[in-house]
């Protein structure tokens, strides 16, 4: 069986940022990570990597940041009244939050703080970022109707409702 659209797919993985040589994130010591191919679960650059692979298939894969989490954007970090975190005992960088927008919720990273004004950026972290990928094809099904339907995986290997 290959990967294909409707596919449940198994894969062993690990990815590095390509600049720093950090690893970002690695299913090594853990659980293999599952995904319904086809349904933009996983970034576009590895899935499209992943079509047509087989079980037992490894490679290795470089994303650039078009087909990973987009380029980085100065438009998406903005300076925010300190008013807008009226309750938060104490703003610090590094801190995660998530607003309301018109467009539905954005997670935001407070980046500087002083004394009137947040500055917040909206990029996902991993924007900008060329990514390297090793994968392990570990196994392939098909996806039940249910499955398709709610485009995502379930069960013992994804989620239950």
């Amino acid at each position: 069986m290959t990967i294909a659209q409707h596919k449940v797919v198994t894969i062993h993985y690990k990815v590095v940022d390509v600049d720093s040589g950090d690893v970002i994130d690695s299913s090594e010591g853990g659980a293999p990570m599952t995904y319904l191919h086809g349904a933009q679960n996983i970034i576009p650059g590895l899935e499209n990597a992943l079509e047509g692979k087989q079980v037992g298939d490894e490679f290795e894969v470089t994303v650039a940041p078009v087909d990973a989490y987009g380029e980085y954007s100065d438009e998406r970090v903005q300076k925010v009244p300190a008013e807008a975190f009226e309750g938060v005992e104490k703003v610090e960088p590094g801190m995660a939050f998530t607003a309301d927008t018109e467009h539905g919720p954005v997670n935001l990273i407070v980046t500087e703080v002083d004394e009137t004004e947040v500055t917040v950026d909206a990029n996902h972290p991993l924007a900008g970022k060329s990514l390297s990928f090793s994968v392990k094809v570990e196994s392939i099904r098909d996806a039940s109707d249910e499955e398709k339907a709610h485009g995502h995986v379930h069960g013992p290997e994804g989620h239950d409702h």
